[in-house]
């Protein structure tokens, strides 16, 4: 045997014992874990997704009350006293020193000493058959009061705006777990093949605090991760082909590239490169789709009235039509997330209450008109519509410092906050749970985040409990590990 030979038979042995030692033990030592955590907690609920086609529309485990979502986050938490809780108490104690039984124990972001009770700005009315309490800054929702579910005992454990927006959409408020919407299409798909089956809009001219790790998937593959389009200019960037690339060149270099990534997959077996190859897929389909469900320039004149968009511009108002288009075509989770409410200092003095009219003004006409066109379409039957933010607000006047100065509004709130829902599966004209006089602690019927988490995933035909995915030897889900509950008192 001559050297060469000899060296090249050295290497593959090592090659071999290599192989075997990093295939072998991970392969070995991830089933262990998986059984580990099945035994634990349970076996997770069975869904077989098509490798070559993850967004397939899949059945519920039982009949779902709700087909899809449109679920509208109002980013910095709006003022639920000057929106939707009526607080007679409130105008009593106008000015006056907060009572110490609200103070004690209670951690804040900015108030400091003995604050003073902030009574509401503006004047509430009854509407509708319900006699829901509906501030005078949302006119054209007040139009929908019998058609409103409120939840206003809503709770979170965190009073920080981007540890409570992870919160709220993805059940942690650390990163790195999946959004809402991911686990919806992961549960069900999309009922249209050319198009993502999450999908978000922006608005407010900036990013959430924390990013895209709001419509992220985490540790589920990244096919279920939401797709951020604009409302302004192309819908998605990068979605056409380059100048000189046509279609057909485009179809020839993907087939190419997806050789080599099913090489690759045979050889090292990563789930993630499948999700790749139907990620490169579904953006050669959207090519075609795209453009013509994102672009509002041929709906009638009536419904741009409706609304109160304006083509070509990028507006909340604009999305609020979007959404309606992406669910009319099969899109299963559209998220809305428009910037600006958080309203420090902007909620007594009309100089500094501009910010917050302005907020109103551009957003109430909008989603009344989405829940008008989905219900003169039928479509609000099978979809549930869901609009709040992130935490509440403090009935006591905000205090930077230990003196009112400048700041003359209300500091974050976790412990009540109100969220409305309309459309499939829930009451209308209903209001649930009881706050405190001044409504700043739940006094009756509590809802914590993971209990609205469950109550969406019961509304779209899933067990929360079942709906989970073994990662790193837990069987992961939404809730958490949660003592989570379906609320059904709110259920139609």
């Amino acid at each position: 045997m001559n050297l060469f030979q000899k060296l090249y038979d050295d290497q593959l042995d090592l090659t071999t014992r290599r192989h075997f030692m990093r295939d072998c033990a991970t392969g070995l030592g991830s089933m262990w874990l998986a059984l580990q955590g099945h035994k634990a907690m349970g076996s997770p609920l069975s869904i077989q997704h098509d490798p070559e086609s993850p967004l397939a529309p899949i059945a519920p485990s039982f009949a779902p009350k709700a087909k899809r979502v449109i679920y509208i986050h109002m980013i910095g938490a709006p003022s639920q006293y000057e929106l939707f809780v009526h607080k007679p108490d409130l105008i009593k104690y106008n000015g006056k020193d907060c009572p110490s039984e609200f103070l004690e124990g209670q951690r804040f972001a900015f108030i400091k000493g003995v604050p003073k009770i902030l009574g509401p700005v503006y004047d509430f009315k009854q509407h509708g058959q319900s006699g829901t309490y509906i501030s005078d800054r949302m006119p054209h929702l007040a139009e929908h009061a019998d058609d409103l579910c409120f939840i206003h005992t809503m709770q979170t454990d965190q009073f920080n705006h981007g540890p409570a927006q992870l919160k709220i959409h993805t059940g942690n408020q650390l990163l790195g777990h999946p959004s809402i919407g991911s686990w919806v299409t992961y549960g069900l798909g999309s009922d249209n093949d050319n198009l993502p089956g999450y999908m978000v809009l922006l608005s407010g001219g900036r990013l959430p605090r924390v990013g895209a790790s709001l419509w992220g998937s985490g540790y589920l593959p990244s096919v279920y991760q939401g797709v951020q389009c604009r409302s302004g200019g192309d819908p998605i960037l990068n979605v056409q082909n380059p100048q000189g690339v046509s279609r057909d060149i485009r179809r020839r270099a993907l087939d190419a590239l997806n050789g080599v990534n099913k090489a690759t997959y045979d050889q090292v077996g990563d789930p993630e490169t499948l999700a790749r190859i139907a990620q490169y897929e579904m953006s050669y389909r959207m090519q075609t789709a795209v453009p013509e469900v994102m672009d509002i320039k041929d709906e009638p004149e009536y419904i741009h009235e409706l609304y109160g968009t304006q083509p070509g511009k990028e507006s909340f108002a604009n999305n609020c039509l979007l959404a309606r288009k992406l669910v009319e075509n099969g899109v299963r989770f559209v998220q809305l997330f428009d910037w600006g409410w958080d309203s420090h200092g902007s909620n007594k003095t009309e100089a500094l209450n501009h910010g917050f009219k302005n907020k109103c003004q551009q957003t109430d006409k909008p989603v009344a008109a989405l829940l008008t066109d989905l219900k003169q379409r039928g479509l609000l039957e099978d979809t549930l519509v869901i609009w709040g933010g992130e935490f509440g607000r403090t009935p006591m006047q905000e205090n930077r410092g230990g003196m009112a100065g400048n700041f003359a509004g209300r500091d974050h709130n976790p412990n009540a906050f109100s969220i409305w829902m309309a459309g499939a599966g829930v009451k209308k004209g209903f209001s649930y749970g009881e706050t405190d006089m001044f409504g700043y602690k739940v006094v009756k019927d509590p809802v914590h985040t993971y209990d609205f988490h469950a109550t969406l995933m019961h509304l779209l035909g899933y067990d929360h409990e079942k709906l989970s995915v073994p990662i790193q030897g837990l069987n992961q889900k939404l809730t958490g590990v949660n003592k989570a509950k379906v609320i059904k008192g709110i259920l139609a």
